[in-house]
């Protein structure tokens, strides 16, 4: 196996093992034992647990774009959005689908930010790049003439909260519902708060 086929192998096991078992349950040997390669072998292609957990959410927050990065494909949707009100059924339909997939890492990378510092200030890293890439949709919202009367960086705040991974577990993993009615109601609310008048 060459060195990506390693890391996409490990990544995969990691991440089997991550949601099976939590986060501090899961040590370097068991994913070693469940890629099926050696332990040196995954502190060679990847690095100790907590890089291997950062591997697992660029994975997963790709999702079926992997390996591109999100801020990449993401400006490819954009680009497709007619007017201000595409751009927002975007939005939501992004919301949805990422949220729904990341729903169980979120978790695993909660249990983790609370012992492992390199997990946390991971964390608070990706909380400030999603602020930073919900910047770049507020320009482009705004050169569509949505938000009429918020700047940029207060439409980007705006965005980051009706789309924030704690949202959407309060409400459809602990409230109950449904995928479909949380995406009814994220676009919903940017409609509300964000069309052009």
């Amino acid at each position: 196996m060459n060195l990506d086929a390693t890391r996409t192998h490990v990544v995969e096991a990691a991440r089997g093992l991550f949601f099976s078992r939590g986060y501090a349950r899961t040590t370097i040997e068991a994913i070693a034992g469940e890629a099926g390669v050696a332990v040196q072998t995954i502190y060679n292609a990847v690095g100790p647990k907590a890089a291997i957990l950062k591997l697992v959410f660029e994975a997963t927050v790709a999702g079926p774009a992997a390996p591109r990065r999100v801020p990449e494909y993401m400006r490819e949707r954009t680009a497709g959005a007619p007017d201000a009100l595409g751009m927002l059924r975007l939005l939501a339909d992004w919301f949805a689908e990422v949220h729904g997939r990341m729903a169980p890492l979120w978790q695993v990378i909660d249990e983790a930010a609370a012992h492992d510092p390199d997990v946390a200030r991971f964390e608070r890293d990706r909380a400030l790049a999603r602020l930073g890439h919900y910047g770049e949709a507020a320009r482009e919202l705004k050169r569509r003439g949505g938000a009429p009367g918020l700047g940029v960086e207060d439409l980007a705040a705006l965005l980051f909260a009706i789309g924030h991974p704690r949202i959407h577990r309060t409400l459809v993993g602990d409230r109950g519902w449904s995928p479909e009615r949380y995406r009814r109601w994220v676009e919903a609310a940017l409609t509300a708060s964000l069309a052009p008048r």
